[in-house]
């Protein structure tokens, strides 16, 4: 079996983001993994100590569905795959191209997870979470153990800008922050407003559950953070600054980054792009948050399978008509 399922992604300088922001930044390209996104870093980690099941079961909005639909495939074994109807169609077809068995279970996540445990205990399958686990965060942070190694010794970040769903790739980006020794680097965690269950439960001191998720950012669609993930943003350990920007903001990013970049990217990505589009970085400079000198951004371009050209258009309907 392969070393591991995720590929050393491309770690770019964007030169018109660093030029809006005034210092550089970096771009790390977690859209080219085999799987579209990040997710296949720690759910490949997860399935790989879990080689001996005879068959998995993932709830998923879509990325992590993708991610465990790829890595049984390479593996050899049976993986059920439960989406919520808010999944797009092409979505469930994608699933089942990688040979997965799809089924749709309620209208979010948190529903079709739902099933995704019932199944455990009916059908004995080895249950893939999407987000909430060590082994998941030990493999996402692989993604700031690469960035390391790329910028070399001499560079230091001044910030990693990261979505927020459940929780799961901020949990293994502060991982991989204590592993290379730069815990006295913040993360900015950004969410949409509709499905901001991070900055919900930092407003209230304790974790909350959202009544709904109204985001169409639907890969960030966990009405409830994972533990571990409000413990960093509470803790002294790790500075963790949680921004939230509207639907509008993230479509917003997501077309800039593709006339800028070249790549499209889905909403939950837009989010992170946000920071920059929308000047969320600046301002938290000039509020004292970061340092007015910044040293480098390392921006995590998540990725995401939930876009297309057909998907773009629908959102932009959809959000202009809001």
């Amino acid at each position: 079996m392969a070393e591991h399922f995720h590929i050393n992604t491309p770690l770019l300088e964007s030169a018109a983001m660093s030029k809006r922001v005034g210092t550089t930044v970096y771009l790390k390209m977690e859209n080219s993994q085999p799987s579209g996104s990040f997710k296949v870093r720690g759910i490949g980690y997860l399935c790989q100590q879990l080689s001996q099941s005879k068959g998995f079961v993932c709830s998923s909005g879509g990325n992590a569905g993708m991610a465990a639909a790829y890595v049984t495939r390479k593996m050899g074994v049976p993986v059920t795959i439960i989406i919520p109807s808010s999944t797009p169609h092409f979505v469930a077809q994608r699933l089942e191209d990688q040979g997965a068995t799809v089924k749709i279970v309620g209208k979010v996540w948190d529903d079709a997870n739902a099933e995704a445990l019932r199944l455990v205990q009916t059908e004995g399958l080895s249950y893939v979470a999407p987000f909430d686990h060590p082994l998941i965060w030990k493999g996402h942070s692989s993604v700031i153990a690469e960035a390391a190694a790329s910028l070399g010794p001499n560079v230091k970040l001044g910030a990693v800008l990261v979505s927020v769903g459940g929780g799961g790739l901020l949990c293994g980006i502060v991982q991989g922050l204590k592993d290379v020794g730069w815990m006295d680097v913040p993360i900015i965690a950004m969410e949409t407003l509709g499905a901001d269950c991070l900055n919900a439960s930092l407003k209230a001191g304790k974790i909350v559950t959202l009544d709904d998720i109204t985001s169409e950012a639907k890969s960030l669609g966990a009405k409830t953070v994972c533990t571990k993930a409000f413990e960093y943003s509470q803790s002294n350990e790790v500075t963790i600054i949680s921004e939230v920007v509207t639907d509008q903001q993230a479509l917003h990013a997501m077309e800039t980054f593709l006339d800028e970049e070249r790549v499209l990217v889905e909403m939950a990505c837009g989010a992170t792009l946000a920071a920059v589009y929308s000047r969320v970085v600046p301002r938290l400079q000039a509020e004292g948050r970061l340092p007015a000198l910044l040293g480098p951004l390392l921006v995590i371009v998540c990725g995401g399978s939930n876009i297309d050209a057909q998907q773009l258009s629908i959102l932009k309907h959809k959000l202009q008509t809001k």
